[in-house]
């Protein structure tokens, strides 16, 4: 061999191997994760988180119910800051509270804030349950996202990784009394966000990643604000998008256009209901839900076949309305508001256990996720829980962090990352 050629080859392999180094860069890019599954495939979380040793826990300025989103050593995060109002409502009257809005970075191994970026002042105004920052950031290699909403102005930012502004989106108003909750996510050159809206207001959007400008708009018909983020559905080697509605069911849309390759209404058209959880995919399916507090919940598993949705199965007892579901091998999973567990068999939707799962102090308001091996959710009292992923009921413990958390943890490396009402805790 030549000097010469074995400097090439080493070069190729350098070169190779350099390439696997990025594209295993560490990342929980979007609202649960990869295609919003709850799943991490990058190592094994402790079951313990001990309070008084975390990795780090770090204080946040602000208010907000969003999660941490993760790119290689970077945590990105919203959070509003509430701002001293100039005059008081009258007596026996309560307004909307004006907040300004903070995009921040924190090293993942540290904690430490490596950039914070503030934005806007306006007054919000929603349920109890609800914040100002309830929306999780959406991030690639090229970019991180943030959104937040008023009455007056949704609002869509794009920052570079080292918090330079791109570009600012202005929406128009954001009608819904719960107000806006809503979550971006980035699908190749989009930015896509699912803006359904109250009173028929409100549409399914994308923007263009690189401008903000937008790419496609889908009217609708909505009557109450949605929340759910869409999922990525591949089927018949054609990747669609797909959002769940009370009124609208399931919607597939091929990103390419806006076009709707097909809707199907599958809820309970006669009563109130609302979609705030997620759909997911898996096994060939999308699994949603939609409901409303004592009005009937349903969990819908739907596929696609000739262009035209399916229903495969449903489930309608013990079905949250907040937390999304998961699915952890053949098993799905179901953690409603009230901390009743339910394991499904993914194919057929068929009960395996329905349980009230032991040390819950308060509604669950985060969803569930998991590295494979266990669940893990916090209740809104700050105690994380953690469950087998297993089709045997196995509970197997709680740990008690003392503030409120009505957030979904971030799964990186065998690392959580959990926002409380004051801390983003790191337990490895």
């Amino acid at each position: 061999m030549s000097r010469s050629f074995a400097f090439i080859l080493v070069s190729l392999i350098l070169a190779r191997g350099s390439l696997s180094v990025l594209r295993a860069e560490p990342e929980w890019p979007r609202f649960r994760g990869p295609n919003g599954s709850g799943l991490s495939s990058s190592g094994t979380v402790p079951m313990r988180l001990e309070k008084e040793n975390p990795l780090w826990a770090a204080e946040i300025p602000g208010v907000g119910h969003g999660s941490p989103v993760v790119f290689g050593d970077r945590i990105f995060l919203l959070s509003a800051v509430p701002v001293e109002a100039e005059t008081k409502p009258p007596k026996g009257k309560q307004g909307a509270t004006p907040f300004q809005w903070l995009a921040l970075c924190l090293n993942r191994e540290t904690g430490k804030t490596i950039w914070s970026k503030a934005f806007d002042q306006g007054k919000f105004k929603g349920h109890r349950f609800n914040s100002a920052a309830t929306s999780t950031p959406a991030v690639d290699r090229e970019r991180v996202v943030f959104a937040w909403g008023t009455a007056d102005q949704l609002t869509i930012v794009s920052l570079t990784h080292e918090g330079e502004l791109q570009w600012k989106a202005d929406l128009g108003p954001v009608v819904g009394g719960h107000g806006f909750g809503g979550s971006p996510m980035l699908y190749r050159d989009l930015v896509v966000i699912n803006n359904d809206q109250e009173k028929q207001n409100g549409n399914l959007l994308a923007l263009r990643a690189a401008t903000g400008e937008v790419a496609w708009e889908v009217e609708r018909r909505s009557e109450r604000i949605s929340y759910p983020v869409p999922c990525v559905y591949e089927v018949g080697g054609r990747e669609l998008l797909v959002f769940t509605n009370w009124q609208h069911g399931f919607t597939a849309i091929d990103p390419a256009d806006g076009s709707v390759v097909d809707e199907k209404s599958v809820f309970f058209l006669e009563t109130n209901e609302r979609a705030i959880s997620s759909p997911i995919v898996t096994q060939g399916m999308v699994i949603g839900t939609c409901g409303f507090t004592a009005n009937p919940k349903h969990c819908v598993a739907m596929t696609m076949k000739s262009g035209k949705w399916e229903e495969v199965w449903r489930v309608e007892r013990s079905v949250p309305h907040i937390p999304s579901v998961i699915a952890v091998g053949d098993h799905t999973y179901l953690i409603d508001d009230s901390g009743i567990g339910t394991c499904l068999e993914t194919k057929t939707g068929r009960q395996i256990w329905t349980k009230r799962l032991p040390g819950i102090e308060g509604p669950v308001m985060g969803s569930p996720v998991s590295d494979g091996t266990n669940i893990f959710f916090a209740d809104e009292s700050g105690n994380v829980h953690v469950l087998a992923a297993s089709p045997e009921f196995t509970p197997l413990g709680t740990n008690r962090l003392g503030e409120l958390c009505r957030t979904t943890p971030a799964l990186v490396d065998g690392t959580m990352y959990l926002r409380t009402e004051k801390t983003l805790w790191a337990f490895r």
